[in-house]
C-alpha cells in the first residue's frame, strides 16, 4: 500500500517544480491560515502556481512572497514558491489552539524539509535527504515517531514526503492545484511578521 501511495506522487519528482512548499492545516479556516502566514485575507486574487512564481521572480531581490490557498475536505492547503511554510514559527501559529500542521518543502539548492506541528508546538522536523544515509551516520540520524519506517530514496524524496503527508493528515496532494487559479495573497516579510527578529522564526 505504501509503494502504491508513493507511486501516485511520481509527478512531484519529475523536475517540474524546482522549489515548492505545501502545507496542510487542520482545524482552521482559509482566513485563519492566511493570517498565520502573514497575509491579509481581504486582499486576495486568483493565480496559478506559475503566475505566482513569475511575479515573485520579478521581485527577486525583494522580500516578496505569495501564498495560494485551497480548501480540501476539512483542511486548508497552502501552496508557495517560497518558504514561509517551512518556518517553525509559522507552524506554531497555524496550529495554535487545537490545530494540526504538516508541511513539505524543497528549494532550488536541493534542500528538503518535512515538519509537523500540533496545537502550537512543533512535533518534529527533518530533512528526508539525510534519512537515506542514516544507518551510516554517527550518531545515527533520528526521525520523529510519525515518520518512522519510511525508507526515503534520493530519487523519490518529494513523492515519499507527500505520501507521508497524506498518511499523517489524510489529505491527498492534488497536482491539479498547481495549474488551477487559487486564492492568492501577498505575505509579510519574516522581519515584519516576527517583530524584527526573523531568526527566531527558525527555532524549533
Amino acid at each position: 500500500m505504501w509503494d502504491d501511495l508513493v507511486a501516485r506522487y511520481a509527478w512531484a519528482d519529475a523536475n517540474t517544480l524546482e522549489a515548492c512548499t505545501i502545507s496542510v492545516v487542520a482545524g482552521k479556516s482559509e482566513d485563519d491560515v492566511i493570517r498565520a502566514f502573514g497575509g491579509d485575507p481581504g486582499q486576495s486574487r486568483l493565480m496559478t502556481f506559475a503566475e505566482a512564481a513569475d511575479e515573485q521572480a520579478d521581485h527577486l531581490y525583494e522580500e516578496y512572497e505569495l501564498l495560494r490557498v485551497v480548501t480540501s475536505k476539512e483542511h486548508v492547503v497552502a501552496i508557495e514558491w517560497g518558504y514561509h511554510g517551512s518556518l517553525p514559527e509559522i507552524a506554531r501559529r497555524a496550529s495554535a489552539d487545537g490545530g494540526e500542521f504538516f508541511s513539505v518543502h524543497w528549494d532550488v539548492n536541493a534542500r528538503y524539509q518535512v515538519m509537523r506541528a500540533l496545537d502550537g508546538r512543533v512535533d518534529g522536523a527533518f530533512d528526508p535527504a539525510e534519512v537515506e544515509d542514516a544507518p551510516w551516520a554517527d550518531p545515527e540520524y533520528q526521525v520523529p515517531s510519525w515518520a518512522e519506517g519510511v525508507a526515503f530514496s534520493h530519487d523519490t524524496l518529494c513523492a515519499e514526503s507527500f505520501a507521508l503527508l497524506e498518511r499523517t493528515m489524510g489529505v491527498a496532494v492534488d497536482p491539479a492545484w498547481i495549474d488551477t487559479p487559487l486564492r492568492t495573497v501577498l505575505l509579510a516579510a519574516p522581519g515584519e511578521l516576527f517583530g524584527g527578529d526573523p531568526e527566531s522564526s527558525w527555532l524549533q
